[in-house]
């Protein structure tokens, strides 16, 4: 029996550490080795508690870029390893996993294999299929150590970056962190901390005031392998992939499938107004920034979008640079693409791709959402790509004027 990217295991195969299928990446997009395409074999490797466990027989990984924990799911064959058993998945209550995988010829011994860790993690939860004898593990990188960590101090007088590579110490993580020099427990240069940080503080995880700290300072935040990066994003990445559509290309077809789906109520105008007031001064403003759609046979009519947000005890600046950012990340979810290609081990979500010979106006770049990779014995590695952008052309306005009034004590 064969899968449409290759041989799956014959009789007595490793099933972990070993070749999954033959027969990837060009093969999968219908340019195989009868075509001159190159012909690769996928290896799978877990390690649990930095020891090789054997008998995984697929693998899923979800990688984002959207402050959340990456995900995974594991199906393992008992009786591989002699001390992965069922006993030793029922019994433990922490596991610590180091999903890699790479390529190598289908005849090469495995120590060829240049291994490349997919995701780092614990385990959320273990199934045991006890008449299959199979284990299903689900879990998140290690994003979790700090969603599941309540603050548990205040941070008066310190300054983001400060803050960062202290949660990373707090859970022996590395930290790549850019230095920043505003304290973030005061406002307007009075005592009162912000509400994340006071008597409160227990209701608030450790990955929100990351989040919350990163969205202050313009910054992005994300854990890869055991490194927390907390730094300035990368505004225009080269696009890392570039997919066609057209098989006449210099590159040819070289996805699966390309779907492109358009939000026509993000297509049009669009206006961000963000809503503030000081606490101390009584004075309340808006901010108003807005981008226009590009015009359009039939597009007269269409009514512009609008949207406000209400946030405490912002500057005027603070309110506009927020604004900005609102409106940037609604518009990005104009056009959207999902690609189905063969699996390859280098994009993050960090990249961005091209997308060409579509002949539409959703050849351009885009800035990947999400990234999905499936391993699977009797299906190959597959991987699935979602990435987004708006229209090139749009025009953002920022507010001419500041709208400023008096609250009632």
């Amino acid at each position: 029996m064969s899968g449409i990217f290759g041989a799956v295991f014959p009789p007595g195969s490793a099933l972990a550490s070993g070749a999954i299928t033959t027969g990837l990446l060009n093969a999968a997009a219908g340019d195989g080795a009868a075509r001159g395409g190159t012909v690769r074999a996928p290896r799978l490797r877990l390690l649990v508690g930095g020891v090789v466990v054997q008998g995984v027989t697929e693998a899923f990984v979800a990688t984002n870029n959207h402050y959340a924990a990456d995900r995974f799911t594991l199906s393992l064959a008992l009786g591989a390893d002699p001390v992965a058993t069922a006993a030793f998945w029922s019994e433990q209550s922490y596991f610590l996993i180091d999903l890699q995988a790479g390529f190598a010829p289908a005849t090469a011994p495995l120590g060829a294999t240049a291994w490349v860790s997919l995701i780092q993690g614990a385990v959320d939860t273990v199934r045991i299929d006890a008449l299959r004898q199979t284990v299903f593990l689900q879990g998140r990188d290690l994003t979790a150590v700090f969603i599941e960590s309540r603050i548990q101090q205040s941070f008066a007088n310190q300054t983001a970056s400060d803050i960062a590579t202290t949660l990373a110490a707090n859970h022996n993580l590395q930290a790549v962190v850019t230095p920043t020099t505003t304290p973030v427990g005061r406002y307007y240069n009075s005592e009162h901390d912000r509400i994340t940080l006071d008597q409160f503080s227990r209701a608030t995880t450790e990955w929100n005031l990351l989040v919350w700290l990163a969205e202050r300072e313009g910054f992005d935040v994300f854990v890869q392998g055991t490194t927390l990066y907390f730094q300035p994003p990368n505004a225009n990445p080269s696009p890392a992939l570039t997919l066609s559509a057209n098989p006449d290309s210099a590159i040819g077809a070289n996805a699966i499938d390309i779907v492109m789906e358009r939000a026509l109520t993000l297509a049009g105008d669009i206006s961000v107004t963000v809503k503030s007031w000081s606490s101390r001064q009584g004075a309340a403003f808006t901010q108003t920034v807005t981008a226009s759609g590009v015009s359009a046979l039939g597009s007269q009519g269409a009514r512009p979008q609008s949207y406000v947000f209400v946030r405490p005890n912002l500057t005027p600046d603070e309110a506009l640079r927020y604004a900005t950012a609102k409106l940037q990340e609604l518009t990005l979810h104009e056009r959207v693409v999902i690609a189905h290609l063969p699996g390859e081990l280098t994009l993050t979500p960090r990249d961005m791709i091209a997308i060409t010979g579509t002949g539409t106006g959703f050849d351009q770049t885009y800035y990947i959402d999400t990234i999905e990779r499936e391993i699977r014995f009797d299906g190959g590695f597959t991987e699935r790509i979602r990435a987004k952008n708006t229209s090139p052309g749009r025009q953002v306005t920022p507010p001419g004027n500041l709208v400023i009034g008096t609250t009632t004590p």
